[in-house]
């Protein structure tokens, strides 16, 4: 049976048994907080637990490293819907210890690439299309780092409603505990 057959096998038998109850909510956030984080999977449960959030009380937005690298790109637009369309009033960025962003390798990635059936054609007509995959690819040195810079290309955007907190935190992913690494108040 395949991954696909076992969730649409459990999801009938969840919504017949009407478990989907206990999570009903709205789509605004009751702590008007944003989360933006990992997508590691040591975080699924582990962060909403250890910041003391349950279903309905926050957006979480989560990427590779918790990091926007486009001042104007889709997770940026996501935080813009939070703020001006979801009532969100704060936004939290939480990197976490351990991140594969810190030790992401551009190259070892685009041999992988190459060896999954991307060909240099590909590649190569990406390159000449200014788009340098290297840059892309690259992740940071240090989570703390990866965090600031986020927290920093939010403050500064432009379309940041004024007063709005942007803090920084780091979280260990085998224990929850939370580092304050820049507080926006």
């Amino acid at each position: 049976m395949s991954q696909l057959s076992k969730i649409m096998e459990f999801n009938q038998d969840f919504v017949e048994k009407k478990e989907y109850e206990s999570y009903l909510t709205s789509r605004y956030p009751d702590k008007k907080i944003l989360i933006i984080t990992c997508m590691d999977t040591r975080l699924v449960e582990l962060l909403p637990k250890a910041m003391n959030f349950k279903n309905g009380d926050v957006k979480i937005i989560k990427n590779a490293g918790a990091v926007i690298s486009q001042p104007f790109g889709s997770v940026m637009r996501s935080v813009m819907v939070a703020l001006y369309e979801l009532d969100a009033d704060e936004v939290i960025v939480v990197g976490h210890y351990e991140c594969g962003m810190a030790s992401l390798n551009a190259d070892k990635m685009i041999n992988s690439i190459k060896e999954r059936g991307i060909s240099e054609q590909v590649l190569s007509t990406l390159e000449n299309s200014g788009i340098k995959l290297t840059k892309w690819l690259r992740g940071f040195d240090n989570v703390e780092d990866g965090v600031i810079q986020t927290v920093e290309l939010i403050r500064q955007h432009p379309l940041l409603p004024p007063g709005i907190p942007v803090h920084g935190m780091i979280i260990d992913p085998a224990t929850g505990a939370l580092d304050l690494v820049s507080e926006g108040y």
